[in-house]
């Protein structure tokens, strides 16, 4: 197992076997009330995790990503700026978006009680990242709330010398 400071892959039999990162690392940006800032959003969640090459599920992060701040941006009416906070740790990676509702997001935590309509565009949000997380939640902060995901690290898989 590496050391601090040292690469995260090790070679093994001819293949170079990924390591989870051994220490925490994070981004904090604030994101236009615009939905210019989902691409903005994503980009930076796919450069977070490729330039320490964490090994979390780089496209499912963007997704719900996306959701998240599409969410901030539709639903809380141009009142404040959006923040984005990725930090990725050892054992997963955790998602936040600040925005200034204090609010509680739909039904983000609560149970399903009824499916979303087929023929309405919205309304799928919340259940893909209730789906696809490890875990989820809000919680207030000073100037709104903060909505966010974890995803888990996924097993090492070996890669091409």
């Amino acid at each position: 197992m590496p050391g601090v400071g040292q690469q995260d892959s090790l070679l093994h039999e001819g293949l170079a076997v990924h390591e989870p990162p051994a220490e925490s690392a994070s981004w904090r940006i604030a994101l236009p009330h615009t939905a210019a800032a989902v691409p903005v959003a994503r980009a930076l969640v796919r450069t977070a995790l490729t330039e320490v090459e964490h090994v979390t599920d780089c496209d499912t992060a963007e997704l719900l990503t996306a959701e998240l701040v599409a969410n901030a941006v539709e639903h809380t009416a141009g009142r404040g700026p959006i923040e984005l906070v990725v930090e990725l740790r050892p054992t997963d990676c955790q998602v936040e978006v600040h925005d200034p509702d204090p609010a509680p997001p739909g039904r983000l935590t609560a149970p399903v009680i009824e499916e979303p309509d087929v023929w309405q565009e919205g309304g799928r949000g919340l259940l893909l990242i209730r789906a696809l997380s490890s875990s989820c939640g809000h919680r207030p902060t000073p100037s709104g709330k903060a909505v966010w995901f974890r995803l888990p690290v996924v097993p090492a898989r070996p890669r091409p010398a």
